[in-house]
């Protein structure tokens, strides 16, 4: 019996994948295959037949077919037999997915569309509801934020300057006031010989404009000709005159305009400013003041009275859009308040008799400085406060620092002799003495450890109280001053307090920026020296205003008023505010201050009086004379003099006071009785007939000055 031939192994050609038809092909064992069309259940070979080749067997028993790809016309490899066909399903039921089989190789079968669905409505509704979130947050919860950001780029505010208040004398007459002002600018562009269509534009504008605003032509002209700038400052707050003149030339250049020639002025532009003046340029300047570059008070009264004058601003908002107004939209405008309108005490006509007066005799003495101060004895106001050397406050930047300021304010000087009225007020208020009591002066008087001696040596000189005051005698001022007290400790303290009644040692009240109280010590702390130098007016110090006020405390009949230099203000409702009353104090009584007056006649009335260039006819004068030791404030030593002379008129019914201090006269006298004396006079009588005063009606009493041994 013949055993079986073994089936013969494919070759490898027969292993190999029809790549351009069926690929179904078992890479075992094959068998013939039919011609498509003849086994139940093999692929047709058509096109549309999704069926596929059936898997076959191979030699481990295992599925080796694949994916069944689509057959293309004929294929290029021999079929290889497969398995017998399985038998196919009944109808209805679902066929069996094939062993091996891809899904690309089954029918497109579409998941359920709830799910899907349900996942697109929870992703809108998550989406609108950010939406709403962010829309709650922009309307309702940031709402007023992004409003006020909206705002602010959308509207515009423009402040509204308030107008500053006028500075007037008590007669109405403007020392100072604001009046438009324009910056003449320019546009160097527009001087290119492109735009301008003059090839030398820049220079025949400067000829033109610097005749106008003062400014010199080369610089002008350098300016006009920047390159690849926009804009210059030309000149700086010109008067409306000097705006209107360029205004005038612009017009008439731009009527000769043609396409070959263009203005050579159309670059120049002007912005509106305000601008503080002084009409009366540097008349009372230290009493003033200024007002800086940023529109505030710098000095003086402008700088005391600022919040008042300086009113308030008001402002202008509008909607804008891309830089321009909208004109629908509507404009809010606050409307600025105006400053109040300041009127002084001072009296114009006054102050520029004493201001003369003393520029004069400061240049004549060649002295460092001088004031002169004017007063109404019974209200305490101050008629004239003038000082030399001064400066222009329209012109301020060009003053020298030391000039600027108020140092009738705020100098502090030892007084002298001027002082010697306080203690003598105190000697015969306390009763020590009287006018006529009997003073015997050696040339020397050795007190502590000092030789105190007059300002000239003399014999044994024998004086009533009267004369001492008279002949301004220092030896005899130390002798009653000892007398106050019980010893020399209790005279000091006496003395001190009556200078400190008649305001030494504090300020005057006038709260002007830099014044200075004064010094005078503690009578504690005097020295051994001090407690002799200080009754006749050296060892403390006081200010002009201060001395001045003291003598108008004795011409009001020994009540100090405090000095004033405002008179009232008035409001923009054109409503008058008097200033409020000033502070008064009686210091002596009334028989002292009048014993007083008449000893102060002497110093002007009597042949051994110093004060005799001081006598006015017609007028009855009382006043005082003044030479002291001079501190120089930049080493603190003692070097040159102070003179001064101090009084009032009419002796019998006092209406002014007048005090004349020259720091350092260098030349000539340096005596106050010669260098003070003639300027309190000229003031004095200017004063007098200004306020209407009539002259005297009595005669002066001509108390005895000395006494016969």
């Amino acid at each position: 019996m013949s055993t079986p031939r073994p089936p013969r192994r494919p070759r490898p050609a027969d292993r190999t994948p029809d790549r351009s038809g069926d690929r179904s092909a078992s890479p075992g064992r094959s068998r013939p295959v039919p011609p498509t069309g003849d086994t139940p259940g093999k692929s047709s070979g058509k096109p549309g037949d999704r069926s596929g080749a059936k898997p076959t067997a191979g030699p481990a028993g295992k599925s080796s077919a694949k994916p069944a790809s689509r057959p293309t016309a004929r294929p290029t490899t021999r079929p290889t037999a497969g398995p017998p066909a399985k038998t196919p399903p009944k109808a209805g039921a679902r066929p069996p997915r094939p062993r091996g089989a891809t899904l690309a190789s089954q029918p497109l079968r579409l998941a359920p569309p709830k799910p899907r669905l349900r996942f697109v409505a929870l992703a809108l509704s998550l989406l609108l509801l950010v939406f709403v979130v962010r829309l709650l947050q922009l309307q309702v919860v940031d709402a007023p934020a992004y409003a006020a950001k909206a705002a602010l780029n959308r509207y515009v505010q423009v402040p509204l300057p308030a107008d500053r208040g006028t500075i007037t004398d008590r007669n109405g007459v403007d020392l100072a006031t604001t009046v438009d002002a324009y910056d003449v600018t320019a546009d160097p562009y527009l001087f290119t010989p492109e735009q301008a269509k003059v090839p030398d534009a820049p220079a025949r504008a400067a000829a033109l404009l610097s005749p106008i605003i003062g400014v010199d032509e080369k610089t002008l002209e350098a300016k006009l000709a920047k390159p690849g700038s926009r804009y210059v400052l030309l000149a700086r707050r010109r008067s409306p005159q000097d705006w209107n003149q360029i205004k005038a030339l612009k017009s008439n250049l731009a009527e000769k305009v043609t396409a070959s020639r263009g203005n050579v002025l159309g670059g120049v532009f002007a912005q509106e400013h305000s601008k503080r003046v002084y009409p009366a340029g540097d008349l009372a300047a230290g009493v003033i003041g200024f007002v800086n570059s940023e529109g505030k008070g710098g000095a003086g009264l402008e700088q005391v009275l600022d919040k008042e004058l300086s009113g308030q601003d008001g402002k202008r908002t509008y909607a804008q859009s891309g830089g321009r107004q909208v004109p629908t939209a509507g404009v809010q405008e606050q409307p600025a308040v105006s400053g109040r309108d300041a009127a002084l005490t001072i009296d114009r006509d006054i102050q520029w008799a004493a201001q003369n007066a003393i520029t004069e005799q400061v240049g004549a003495s060649g002295a460092d400085r001088g004031y002169v101060i004017a007063q109404d004895t019974r209200t305490g106001e101050v008629l004239a406060m003038a000082s030399s050397p001064g400066f222009d406050p329209n012109d301020y930047g060009s003053a020298r620092p030391e000039a600027i300021g108020n140092p009738a304010l705020q100098d502090a000087y030892e007084p002298g002799s001027v002082s010697k009225l306080m203690t003598m007020g105190a000697v015969l208020e306390e009763g020590v003495a009287t006018w006529d009591t009997h003073i015997t002066i050696p040339n020397t008087l050795r007190r502590a450890d000092r030789v105190f001696h007059d300002d000239i040596d003399h014999p044994t000189w024998f004086l009533t109280l009267n004369g001492v005051l008279a002949k301004s005698s220092n030896l005899g001022t130390i002798s009653v001053a000892e007398k106050l007290g019980k010893d020399q400790k209790e005279s000091n303290r006496i003395l001190h307090s009556y200078l400190r009644k008649f305001g030494i040692g504090e300020r005057t009240g006038l709260g002007f920026p830099g014044e200075t109280s004064g010094i005078l010590a503690q009578p504690d702390h005097w020295s051994a020296s001090q407690q002799f130098t200080v009754p006749f007016g050296q060892g403390l110090s006081v200010s002009a205003m201060q001395a001045t006020s003291v003598y108008s405390t004795v011409a009001n009949g020994g009540v100090r008023v405090q000095p004033t230099l405002v008179k009232g203000s008035t409001g923009p409702d054109g409503r008058f505010t008097p200033a409020p009353a000033p502070h008064k104090r009686r210091v002596l009584s009334e028989d002292t201050a009048r014993t007083l007056s008449r000893m102060l006649e002497s110093v002007v009335g009597d042949t051994q009086g110093t004060g005799l260039k001081a006598q006015i006819p017609g007028y009855r004068v009382a006043g005082k004379t003044g030479t002291a030791n001079r501190v120089d404030p930049k080493t603190g030593r003692y070097s040159g003099y102070t003179a001064s002379f101090m009084g009032f008129a009419p002796a019998d019914k006092p209406r002014v006071t007048v005090s004349c201090v020259i720091q350092n006269p260098t030349r000539g006298s340096y005596f106050g009785g010669q260098i003070c004396g003639p300027v309190f006079k000229r003031v004095m009588e200017f004063s007098l007939k200004t306020l209407k005063v009539p002259p005297t009606g009595t005669q002066p009493p001509r108390l005895p000055v000395d006494w016969k041994h």
